[in-house]
């Protein structure tokens, strides 16, 4: 009788299981590195907004409000919801809040919790462990 070549049912089940136990191990890694890109997104879109305030004081006696700014350079963003809160002619803060129910909202660095992050005229940054 001649022999047939292929795959054992049981040498399948073995890849199976190996692709699963691999799949198990690197996931909640991918999750992490998403979850700190899309941090990262927020940060340049805080520094973009940090910009776009000192132009708008070039042009204007004080820096943009919060009408101001979603009139003018306001992200959208998948993920956060940025505004400008404190603004006056010398001094502002940009906040970049996870929205409730997206990923964003579990993010962490270390023990310190990241879903809303701050920025204020004089580069402080808040919190600060979210920022490296």
């Amino acid at each position: 009788m001649p022999k047939s070549s292929g795959f054992t049912l049981i040498e399948l089940l073995i890849t199976v299981a190996i692709v699963a136990i691999l799949a198990l191990i690197a996931y909640p890694s991918l999750s992490r590195y998403l979850i700190k890109s899309k941090r990262i997104e927020a940060i340049q879109a805080l520094y973009i907004m940090q910009l776009q305030q000192e132009e708008w004081r070039i042009a204007h006696t004080s820096y943009a409000n919060t009408a101001d700014a979603a009139a003018n350079f306001v992200p959208s963003h998948a993920h956060y919801i940025f505004k400008v809160s404190a603004a006056s002619a010398t001094d502002y803060t940009l906040k970049a809040s996870a929205k409730s129910g997206s990923a964003q909202y579990q993010d962490k660095a270390g023990s310190t919790i990241c879903h809303t992050l701050t920025l204020d005229r004089n580069n402080n940054k808040t919190p600060a462990d979210c920022w490296r």
